[in-house]
């Protein structure tokens, strides 16, 4: 997707679109329409603010994984395997008496489940861009689970959405863009 760093190159080829249509403009009148259509007064403008931004071209972020906080390993499996259908992929303690660090995932999505006390605050939110949110409102709607009837609203940013607050506070919003 290009974003206002595009813009001479947007102005070039509006030029050339336009050419073949047989309006002629000057590079310099393209540049000026551009920057308006980033909301610039003109291209003096637009080329200061294209100057100033950072340039993230080296920077590549490959995955983003949260950490909720928990207080019981045994609420946590039922809430989050057997309310939620996410499966375990791994745990870790350092030793059998030690906090559990755990992966757990379900449909490419994954978080990071820790009783360790530096790790997350409890009361957390994790948002959560989905496809098929209905169909999975409807399976957790079919479990009966006794903690949690989460309901199924459309937001004011044009999404569906279904919160789940976990047993520590923390709550998941699962969005589907309409």
């Amino acid at each position: 997707m290009r974003d206002f760093r595009d813009a001479k190159l947007m102005a070039k080829e509006l030029r050339a679109a336009l050419a073949a249509r047989g309006v002629d403009l000057g590079h310099g009148e393209t540049l000026e329409l551009v920057a308006r259509q980033f909301g610039e007064l003109d291209w003096n403008t637009l080329s200061a603010a294209i100057g100033a931004a950072p340039s993230d071209a080296s920077m590549m972020v490959s995955e983003v994984i949260p950490i909720l906080r928990i207080f019981d390993v045994g609420k946590a499996r039922e809430f989050y395997e057997g309310f939620l259908g996410f499966k375990m992929n791994w745990e870790h303690r350092y030793s059998p008496a030690l906090p559990l660090y755990a992966e757990i995932g379900r449909a490419g999505m994954k978080l990071h489940l820790s009783e360790h006390h530096g790790d997350a605050s409890p009361g957390s939110t994790v948002f959560v861009w989905m496809t098929g949110l209905r169909a999975f409102h409807a399976e957790l709607m079919e479990k009966r689970y006794g903690y949690s009837r989460p309901g199924l609203e459309t937001t004011e940013y044009g999404a569906l959405l279904v919160e789940v607050p976990d047993p520590f506070g923390n709550r998941i919003r699962f969005n589907e863009r309409i």
